[in-house]
């Protein structure tokens, strides 16, 4: 079914309700937080921070760290 026909179907206050949209809706917050805490990562590593010092100040593991600095290049 399309988005459209859910909402007619539904109404959009209960589509929101529903347990598969709000999982929706919390991943693509945690995708959002962590998108800005990769964006941050260059700034650090001019500043002289090491890999885990950025990891720790960020709250990320340290290969999530590292392979944001090797898709940097």
């Amino acid at each position: 079914m399309s988005r459209q026909e859910l909402e007619t179907m539904f109404g959009i206050d209960d589509l929101k309700k529903t347990r598969f949209a709000q999982e929706l809706i919390a991943e693509s917050k945690t995708e959002g937080k962590l998108e800005g805490k990769l964006e941050v990562i260059p700034s650090l590593l001019r500043k002289g921070f090491s890999v885990e010092e950025i990891a720790e100040i960020l709250e990320l593991e340290i290969e999530q760290v590292r392979q944001a600095i090797a898709n940097l290049n």
